[in-house]
């Protein structure tokens, strides 16, 4: 979906990257314009995987290593990179990466990206994949949105980098307030030049969604997920996050958003630092807050 949308503007109505709508917004060339709508956000303490056999047992022992990700500019990829960097002193500059498909081989950048000079890149050797590599012990790690596929096969030698993720993620949210934004939603810019209310509909719509959707995950005489503990975990999340952990709209989530824009820039994605208010269309932000 992000691919159709990115090179070839497939759709009127879209969840789009973060990173990917960042670096169009940075180059002026946004062929879409979002708004406040955060269809997926993640604490992406998950998506860093290790070789277990190399005595990797904290982030400063990446230093040096070889680790594999399947795009630069995902979003997942920038949040670890971030993290890692302001919060445990490991510069994206200190590891030596590896770029490919992640349990096929081949795939390439959605944007065209230019990275700082720092960066050490190489692409995978042609017809092997990451988790091939990972494997095979060509590569230390993993950095990603999903586990590649011997993490999930149960691999003896496979694990993440963190153990207790939950708890990593939690002390970092208590710490920052931070709950990482993925996915914005986002509308052809054409289209809400043409229908200047389309943009806070929008927000109107999915806000009402969202909140039928946590409605019925909190109704737990029969659950709406495939999923153990539904209670225990929703209370969890509460008295960690507040009533609210998912919220839209623009003034509660601009740390978030600011951090990360920062993030993207310091790691030479975007080519300026953007502003939050730049991403969002101004009718959305607007019909939000009234």
């Amino acid at each position: 979906m992000f691919f159709r949308a990115f090179r070839h503007q497939a759709f009127d109505i879209c969840e789009l990257s973060l990173s990917s709508y960042a670096i169009s917004v940075a180059r002026g060339d946004a062929h879409y314009v979002a708004v406040p709508v955060y269809l997926s956000r993640a604490f992406r303490h998950t998506s860093v995987y290790i070789r277990t056999d190399r005595g990797i047992q904290t982030p400063a022992d990446l230093k040096g290593r070889r680790i594999g990700i399947a795009e630069y500019q995902l979003t997942a990829n920038v949040w670890v990179r971030g993290i890692l960097a302001e919060h445990y002193g490991l510069d994206p500059a200190d590891v030596q990466w590896v770029r490919g498909g992640m349990n096929t081989s081949g795939r390439p950048e959605k944007i065209k990206v230019a990275l700082p000079d720092s960066i050490r890149m190489e692409a995978a050797p042609e017809g092997r994949s990451l988790n091939d590599l990972l494997v095979a012990g060509e590569i230390d790690g993993f950095i990603g949105p999903r586990a590649p596929r011997c993490h999930d096969e149960g691999h003896p030698l496979i694990g993440r980098l963190w153990s207790d993720t939950v708890a990593e993620a939690s002390e970092y949210f208590g710490k920052t307030g931070i709950f990482p934004i993925m996915h914005v939603l986002g509308l052809r810019r054409s289209l809400a030049e043409a229908h200047p209310w389309l943009p806070g509909a929008l927000v109107k719509a999915f806000t009402r969604a969202r909140d039928l959707a946590q409605e019925a995950l909190a109704d737990t005489s029969a659950t709406k997920v495939t999923m153990p503990f539904v209670e225990d975990t929703l209370a969890r999340a509460r008295r960690l996050m507040g009533p609210d952990p998912w919220s839209y709209g623009l003034g509660q989530n601009r740390a978030v958003l600011d951090t990360f824009l920062r993030y993207h820039h310091e790691q030479g994605l975007s080519p300026r630092r953007v502003t939050p208010e730049e991403l969002f269309h101004p009718a959305s932000v607007e019909s939000y807050s009234l």
